[in-house]
């Protein structure tokens, strides 16, 4: 009869916190609604967050939709002065804007339907913010590191996020189609988070949904990151890079820790601790926001981010391929304590990424450029001589068989080819983009820029049309603005050949919003399409001849981009 009663009573406790559960989503999408579109508080005339505040408290499993719909609006001015707005814009990204949730729920009265569908038609109009404001500025509330954030500022920090995706994040409609549901399981996590480090879990996983690599970063923010991604505390003794579902080994950074291992250059690793690589990479995948899966292999295979781990133990056992040999082997990891080994690994890294800097396509038919390294061109140079510089580098570049545009890096000078490159080769037009920026007449959709703004004004513009080949090279490391100046390049020479491997599908400008707890969401806060709509987000840029890699590329160290394009040449 005991067991009984406690099975009832279970039961019971279990549909309370179901129950509750279901009011916490209501009231966070209640509130971000209001929050958005009702005058007095998207105007600040009213602070939001001092609403959902007050009232979350009061939220208990007892309530219905109409009793959160009523807490939340009962104070609120809803006899509107000033006339509804007329939707004006004629090419809009309105694919996320949908209220379903509150005009199809037949647990929504139609009074309350009504009741929110005139807050919509009277919302607010953001142009007229005071200068300095904008749609995304948001309190900031820190907590010790060491504590949990009490559960309302849990709550609040999760409705952030929320609203984020619904009114302000423009490539919503590219994320999972069960994010609510999905977001309704985060949000009893978050409820049920008993640490810090628990809750910030429940993070990683909202802020991965995003799939937007302009997000990646949010997991560096995290207080227990060590422990939720398993990173920092080990590094490897040997380099490696992700190909198809193994680890493949490209240098040995400690030899004689790898070789008491018997793991040598070109071993294939399958499996870390007896989980597989795929596996793992499915993980990881769960945790961090990346555009696209390439992108996940190339932040997973870069040795400093050291995020390939499944766990945090200072020894791992390996399944290692070499050749036709399978075999198991333990070996240790580098302590991060350790300055001596340290040293080793910092050392390593540094020559490495000077060998990426440093690259180099000499030859004397080609102008090579190098999106991250043109700052060099204005060194010395007076300002009032700089279009005359940068007009004899170009005039130079014109006289060569063929131009190469390296963008596999972050552009250290955007001037470069916004203006030069557009100034001395491009027709006056050049419509390569459609932007679409956040619509503040009607928040939540998103309104093309004017395309003015596509490319500078310049007076008396003149056009040298260029005869020779022009190759435009691209890997997952051509990220937002370099993204965005190979489309223009794509433009410009609408004969170019672009080479190389998928790019990281995050183009536009950055968002930055203020989360409680000290930290900050970052995301693409705008649309980017080709002309004729084509995707950029989470696709890439277009590529007309996709590289892959070998193995045996990899352990070459070659470079297929070069080799193509001096293999091109031959023909001329």
């Amino acid at each position: 009869m005991k067991k009984i009663t406690f099975f009832i009573v279970f039961l019971l406790i279990q549909q309370f916190i179901f129950a509750q559960k279901s009011q916490y989503a209501d009231f966070i999408k209640t509130w971000n609604f209001i929050k958005y579109y009702h005058p007095d508080l998207a105007s600040r005339k009213m602070d939001a967050d001092s609403l959902f505040l007050m009232n979350v408290e009061k939220v208990n499993a007892k309530e219905n939709f109409n009793d959160v719909i009523k807490l939340l609006t009962q104070n609120l001015n809803t006899r509107f002065s000033t006339p509804p707005i007329v939707e004006t814009q004629k090419d809009l990204l309105s694919v996320n804007q949908n209220f379903d949730w509150f005009r199809k729920n037949k647990k929504i009265s139609p009074e309350n339907k009504s009741l929110l569908d005139n807050i919509y038609r009277n919302r607010f109009d953001y142009t007229l913010l005071p200068k300095g404001k904008s749609v995304e500025d948001e309190k900031k509330y820190e907590f010790p590191k060491e504590e949990n954030i009490p559960l309302k500022y849990r709550l609040l920090t999760m409705a952030k996020i929320q609203g984020t995706v619904d009114y302000l994040f423009p490539h919503k409609y590219l994320m999972d189609k069960n994010f609510d549901s999905y977001f309704n399981t985060l949000l009893d996590e978050a409820v049920k988070s008993t640490t810090r480090k628990d809750f910030e879990l429940v993070l990683a996983k909202a802020v991965s949904q995003f799939q937007d690599n302009h997000a990646f970063a949010f997991y560096r923010q995290l207080n227990y990151r060590n422990d939720i991604l398993f990173n920092v505390f080990y590094y490897a003794p040997f380099d490696f890079q992700i190909v198809d579902n193994h680890l493949l080994v490209t240098n040995q950074i400690v030899p004689e820790i790898c070789n008491q291992a018997h793991l040598q250059v070109g071993d294939k690793i399958t499996e870390i601790n007896g989980k597989s690589i795929s596996q793992i990479i499915k993980e990881k995948g769960k945790l961090l926001s990346v555009s696209n899966h390439q992108k996940l292999l190339h932040v997973l295979s870069t040795y400093e981010y050291n995020l390939i781990w499944p766990d945090n133990l200072p020894k791992k056992t390996l399944t290692v391929h070499s050749g036709s040999r399978k075999f198991s082997t333990e070996i240790p990891l580098i302590n991060a304590t350790d300055k001596a080994q340290v040293s080793v690994i910092s050392n390593y890294i540094n020559h490495k990424n000077s060998k990426i800097k440093n690259r180099n396509l000499i030859n004397k038919d080609i102008a090579y450029f190098k999106t991250d390294a043109t700052m060099h061109f204005m060194e010395n140079v007076d300002d009032d001589k700089l279009d005359a510089k940068m007009y004899s580098i170009l005039e130079d570049a014109s006289h060569k068989k063929a131009i190469v545009f390296d963008m596999r890096g972050y552009p250290d000078w955007g001037g470069f080819i916004f203006y030069y490159v557009y100034k001395y080769f491009s027709p006056v037009e050049n419509y390569f983009y459609k932007y679409y920026e956040p619509n503040l007449k009607n928040l939540g959709t998103f309104s093309l820029r004017d395309p003015k703004y596509n490319y500078p004004e310049i007076k008396d513009k003149t056009t040298h049309p260029y005869p020779g080949k022009v190759f435009i090279l691209v890997n997952p490391d051509t990220r937002s603005a370099s993204e965005w100046y190979s489309m223009s390049l794509q433009k410009i020479f609408p004969k170019s050949v672009t080479i190389g491997q998928q790019t990281s599908g995050a183009d536009g400008d950055v968002v930055k919003i203020n989360l409680p707890g000290d930290y900050l969401l970052e995301f693409t806060g705008n649309g980017i399409f080709y002309p004729d709509n084509t995707q950029t987000q989470q696709k890439g840029i277009r590529i007309n001849e996709l590289v892959k890699y070998t193995d045996q590329d990899i352990l070459d160290g070659r470079d297929l981009e070069f080799e193509r394009v001096l293999k091109s040449l031959i023909s001329l």
